[in-house]
């Protein structure tokens, strides 16, 4: 990311949730009033013209044609947040912490939420244009957001989040969406060793990419372009993880594997017979995870 800039990415996602919010009621996977107001002019005006049924058919079909399967893992990736976290609030979470929180909007359009102590961790600068978009959107911040600016690469969470407020001994969900292939291996060590360490019971959703697709882009369908517009805005993969190795790699950090999909396992959750269709980013994962109960030394 460049400096001063809020992250490229976290804009395209914003777009990719505002063209399924733009489908008809009993056709899209989500809806997500606030995904338009977190785009620049150019892409604000690709989610208006959305709005038309014809042309956000040629939008959708443009977009996955240049990235294939960007736009259809991203949201059914969405929804099947939107679903954990409702699952997990069910579980009697006490608090959410969205690590690397980009332009999400779960803490605003998810009801589930509405009673809950949320934590949005991400780069100072995207954390500054995200809150003036905010501060133009809604009528007011709920108090129950608290924003944590710190740079996970540079392993400061600990002590941000303390000041904020985090409590390490209450049922926890973390969310960490779409940062981990950005950061270095030591970022993420870190980090997954300070979720560890919350409540037992506590809950991590995250994702990451297959190992292999830095090691050899081209054994993937339709990654070359993919990482080459990546490169050119400063947001260069860094990380990932062999799926054979992920239960051992959360275990080695105190963390127990509960679920691990790729992106062609989640769209067939959403997208059904349709899925069988789409092609591309097969290498994108999402983990879910859970702090085990800790074993009790002898005396």
């Amino acid at each position: 990311m460049k400096e001063g800039h809020a992250s490229r990415t976290a804009e395209y996602m914003a777009l990719f949730r505002a063209l399924e919010s733009s489908r008809p009621p009993g056709r899209r996977l989500f809806e997500d009033p606030l995904a338009r107001h977190f785009l620049s002019p150019p892409l604000a005006l690709v989610a208006r013209l959305s709005a038309v049924p014809g042309i956000r058919k040629l939008l959708s079909w443009f977009i996955d044609h240049r990235w294939p399967g960007a736009r259809s893992s991203a949201v059914a990736r969405t929804r099947f947040i939107d679903d954990a976290v409702i699952a997990c609030l069910q579980a009697h979470i006490e608090q959410v912490v969205i690590l690397g929180a980009g332009f999400d909007s779960r803490a605003y359009r998810l009801h589930a939420l509405k009673m809950v102590a949320v934590f949005e961790v991400d780069h100072p600068d995207t954390l500054k244009t995200k809150r003036g978009m905010l501060d133009r959107a809604l009528s007011g911040l709920p108090e129950r957001v608290r924003f944590v600016p710190t740079d996970f690469n540079q392993r400061q969470l600990e002590q941000a989040m303390a000041a904020a407020g985090y409590r390490n001994s209450v049922p926890t969900l973390f969310l960490w969406e779409g940062v981990t292939n950005y950061l270095t291996e030591a970022a993420v060590d870190a980090t997954l060793r300070w979720c560890s360490r919350a409540a037992p019971g506590s809950q991590l959703v995250f994702t990451y990419v297959h190992r292999a697709v830095l090691d050899d882009p081209r054994s993937f369908f339709g990654t070359e372009k993919l990482l080459a517009t990546l490169a050119a805005s400063g947001e260069k993969w860094t990380f990932g993880i062999d799926p054979a190795a992920v239960s051992d790699f959360l275990a080695q950090r105190g963390l127990t594997l509960e679920r691990d999909l790729g992106a062609e396992d989640y769209r067939r959750l959403y997208f059904k017979a349709a899925a069988r269709g789409m092609r591309g980013y097969e290498f994108y994962r999402i983990v879910v995870a859970r702090v085990p109960e800790r074993a009790v030394q002898p005396q």
